[in-house]
């Protein structure tokens, strides 16, 4: 997460909401936004989903777990792109063509 903070400037051209999905409980991601906010000076939002029903829709539920990767989302609630990834951070560059295509994919 504080690659994707760190970075924030290579996805920023995009008109998107961005948001951070875990089903962490609310009081622990509080914990993470706020070191985040300290950090950084900024984090984006965090979603709550103890459940994993939006995790399970962008097929990154790994039993009681999520896997670590990036979703997009279309304004009607349709996961368009999805891609499980536990380095996204470390490959920001990639991470963030790899989005930017399929945003413009949208976009067309």
């Amino acid at each position: 997460m504080v690659e994707l903070h760190q970075n924030m400037d290579k996805v920023e051209d995009m008109d998107v909401n961005m948001y951070i999905v875990s089903n962490d409980q609310p009081e622990q991601q509080l914990e993470l936004y706020n070191g985040l906010e300290e950090k950084m000076g900024h984090s984006l939002p965090f979603v709550s989903d103890p459940n994993m029903e939006l995790i399970e829709r962008t097929d990154m539920k790994n039993g009681d777990t999520a896997y670590r990767g990036y979703a997009l989302m279309d304004t009607k609630g349709n996961i368009v792109f999805n891609t499980v990834n536990d380095h996204w951070g470390e490959e920001i560059d990639k991470t963030a063509k790899e989005i930017k295509e399929e945003y413009d994919k949208l976009s067309n």
